[in-house]
């Protein structure tokens, strides 16, 4: 397991409680033996609103970081992605989304899949290029907006 993996575990471990966690990034950091811009990194990278989280921060010596799981309804969070993707949408971003939305038991496993298969690039290899992401944030959001 790489080191992001294994911060980003311990950090959901404290999440699955209630939804919240508070911690020190120092004290996380010197706990797991990193560097605290390594919780950072994480953080920034997989607690995202995109994810499903809300991230919130206090500097100074009492300082913490308050991560959030956010729970909508399902119309909702699909809004929410649909809304953050804009007019263009690169292959792995979108296969972030689509495993968060499985991970969340938003789309189930044969969705997710069918999805995935949809939006790859492997179905966009006679589009030039340039044209790809335009045309991948297209489907996904169309298809998004027809799920039941």
């Amino acid at each position: 397991m790489n080191l992001s993996n294994m911060i980003a575990g311990m950090i959901m471990e404290m999440l699955e409680q209630d939804g919240e966690t508070e911690i020190q990034r120092n004290e996380l950091a010197e706990q797991l033996g990193v560097v605290p811009s390594q919780i950072n990194y994480v953080i920034a990278s997989r607690f995202t609103p995109e994810h499903g989280y809300t991230v919130e921060s206090r500097r100074g010596g009492g300082g913490y970081i308050r991560i959030t799981r956010v729970n909508v309804d399902k119309g909702t969070h699909f809004m929410h992605v649909i809304n953050s993707i804009g007019d263009q949408l690169d292959e792995q971003t979108c296969r972030n989304h689509i495993y968060n939305l499985n991970y969340q038991n938003l789309i189930d496993a044969k969705t997710a899949k069918l999805i995935l298969c949809a939006t790859s690039d492997n179905c966009y290899r006679e589009i030039p290029q340039e044209n790809r992401d335009k045309i991948r944030a297209n489907i996904f959001k169309n298809m998004l907006l027809n799920l039941d």
